[in-house]
């Protein structure tokens, strides 16, 4: 719990690093805008267009000012470096994706999705208990339950998470707000339930970080966090799950990304491996559904996009920690 950060670190300092990641983030975004590659406008994405010529790949400078000031100034731990360095990998690769006149193709950027999901699967279970906490279950009957995996298990289940977790997170960047938004609310939720004190505090700073890039993304956005964010905070998010000590409260609290974003995976791997269409009346990632697909005088605006999937988020995160009191 955050109150386990507090009597750790002293309040002042904590604030005073997370402003300073805000900051940094906040000048720097302004400061390097016109220096990162400008978005193509992609093919049969909903507004293309507006997207066409805004800078893209901001995710570099968040993600970037994040790593450096969470090793300079958040408490040392080897487990955590090396989360960071698997950050910073996963912020590299998405970025020359994003500055690529060629787009890398799916498996290539899978390869490279799946290699990163193993990383940080190896690195949690090697440092962590490989024991599943059922904390929605034991509230509801009243009691302790839980289970054990063995490592390898384990290890399995985490990399499937940390994969799905980048490439939902990846599907859900396609409205100005909505990704970063998504992000901080179901992170925030995560810290109020993360029993590990120094990784909170990292959670934290993670959080003012994307606070300094949403700043220029809000509608009509200047920048794009582009690949380069956007997969950089399904590998956090995904060990913000697994440090609370049960990963599948990663669907409850990132709920609104695995709908909006998941749908579209699973309708693409059904067609193109088994020829199975799903949802062919529904446009995903959602999103498009709701701004293209519904009656004219019904269609969403992109605000009304972000504030909506927000409210849901929000809602469902309230219920969450209130069953967990």
């Amino acid at each position: 719990m955050v109150t386990l950060l507090f009597d750790k670190i002293p309040g002042f300092y904590i604030a005073a690093i997370a402003v300073l990641v805000f900051v940094v983030t906040f000048v720097l975004s302004d400061k390097l805008r016109k220096k990162l590659p400008v978005d193509q406008g992609r093919a049969f994405a909903v507004n293309a267009e507006k997207a066409k010529g805004k800078a893209r790949g901001a995710g570099i400078i968040f993600v970037t000012v994040f790593c450096i000031l969470a090793f300079l100034f958040a408490p040392f731990d080897a487990e955590y470096s090396i989360y960071l360095v698997f950050l910073f990998f996963a912020m590299m690769t998405g970025f020359l994706d994003d500055a690529s006149k060629i787009p890398w193709s799916d498996y290539k950027k899978g390869a490279l999705d799946l290699l990163i999901s193993v990383g940080v699967s190896i690195t949690f279970a090697a440092n962590n208990s490989t024991v599943i906490d059922f904390k929605i279950l034991s509230s509801i009957f009243g009691k302790q339950l839980s289970l054990d995996l063995p490592y390898v298990v384990y290890v399995i289940l985490a990399t499937v998470l940390v994969w799905m977790s980048i490439n939902v997170i990846n599907c859900t960047d396609g409205v100005d707000g909505l990704c970063t938004s998504l992000s901080i609310i179901s992170l925030f939720t995560f810290v109020l339930i993360t029993m590990e004190p120094d990784f909170i505090f990292y959670e934290i700073l993670f959080i003012f970080a994307m606070a300094g890039y949403l700043w220029y993304n809000a509608s009509p956005s200047i920048m794009l966090m582009g690949d380069a964010g956007s997969r950089t905070i399904g590998v956090f998010m995904a060990v913000a799950a697994m440090k609370c000590g049960d990963p599948l409260l990663f669907i409850p609290i990132c709920i609104v990304f695995i709908l909006d974003g998941g749908l579209g995976l699973v309708k693409i791997f059904l067609l193109r491996f088994f020829k199975i269409g799903i949802l062919k009346h529904t446009k995903t990632p959602l999103h498009d559904h709701f701004r293209k697909d519904l009656p004219e005088d019904e269609r969403w605006k992109d605000t009304h996009v972000v504030h909506r999937f927000c409210i849901i988020q929000l809602i469902i995160c309230l219920a969450i920690l209130m069953m967990l009191r």
